[in-house]
């Protein structure tokens, strides 16, 4: 059986990604890392960037999601070795 911090974390992702608009984020990072809120906001056309903006930090939070600030500016990256333990499909 897997210890308690893995499950937890586990849990954290797949309800992560339980979301359409934030299965579709991962996606997006996926074929191209190190994006800014503005830039997936412009692809995800449908999506408020305020929205955006919080399905981002609760996948962040999860660990799924990398990220660095440069200015006012938070470039979003996928965590590929998060990824690939708990969502391989993601990686495919």
């Amino acid at each position: 059986m897997k210890d308690t911090t893995e499950m937890q974390q586990a849990v954290k992702i797949y309800k992560a990604l339980g979301e359409p608009t934030r299965l579709k984020i991962a996606l997006l990072l996926k074929e191209e890392s190190d994006q800014c809120c503005c830039v997936l906001g412009e692809k995800l056309n449908s999506v408020a960037i305020s929205t955006l903006s919080h399905h981002l930090k609760k996948m962040a939070e999860s660990g799924l999601l990398t990220f660095r600030k440069e200015g006012t500016f938070i470039y979003y990256s996928l965590d590929v070795e998060a990824a690939e333990k708990y969502a391989p499909f993601l990686i495919k």
